[in-house]
């Protein structure tokens, strides 16, 4: 992504590879911590984690068949770029996911400090792909086309679809796990909605 004023210069292919590698690295570490701590989020990742626990599969491989569908829906809308980039990074990060555990080992963490690290991780990492015209596709990508047609912000939208998914997880969890879940995807959306603006960036 690049400033709308001045005098901005385009990302090279090296930047948008750096960029969406520490993006999605950044993800892969909150998602670890999330559930380490055995909470749950929103979005496609958090419908992935949701089925993950239920059904004994891995996060990343569950992660990555969820995507799918919305491949096509975000070369049709968003371009052939924003699509493959989507792809390796949703490939890159359920390839992380799974080796991450290999390098850190969590033996205790209180859930309101793993929603907040969370938040904050993966906050910062959706932030660092969004600006190199990246996502980690499904529901995200809903959400930035949202933004795009109407100006209302992705983080505003990702809440919104957040607020239906933990509705769900209310039947199908403790109540405290969803509360200290909820406060991850609030920080987490926060950090989307104040940073990626429009009548900042755009794509380049």
């Amino acid at each position: 992504m690049q400033r709308t004023s001045g005098n901005a210069v385009p990302h090279t292919k090296l930047d948008d590879a750096q960029g969406l590698s520490v993006g999605v690295f950044l993800c892969s570490l909150g998602l670890h911590i999330l559930t380490s701590a055995g909470l749950i989020t929103g979005q496609t990742a958090g419908v992935a984690v949701i089925l993950s626990y239920f059904t004994g599969y891995s996060f990343g491989t569950v992660f990555f068949v969820i995507n799918l569908p919305f491949y096509l829906l975000a070369w049709k809308r968003l371009g052939a770029e924003f699509t493959i980039k989507s792809l390796v990074s949703v490939t890159a990060l359920s390839v992380v996911t799974e080796l991450i555990p290999l390098g850190i080992t969590i033996e205790s963490l209180h859930p309101a400090f793993a929603a907040l690290a969370f938040g904050s991780t993966v906050g910062l990492g959706l932030l660092a792909m969004f600006r190199h015209n990246g996502s980690l596709g499904g529901l995200g990508v809903v959400a930035l086309m949202v933004q795009d047609t109407t100006g209302f912000r992705a983080g505003w939208v990702q809440l919104m679809f957040d607020a239906v998914i933990f509705g769900t997880a209310l039947f199908l969890f403790p109540a405290t796990v969803v509360f200290y879940s909820l406060l991850g995807a609030v920080v987490l959306n926060l950090i989307i909605a104040i940073n990626h603006r429009r009548d900042r960036y755009r794509a380049t």
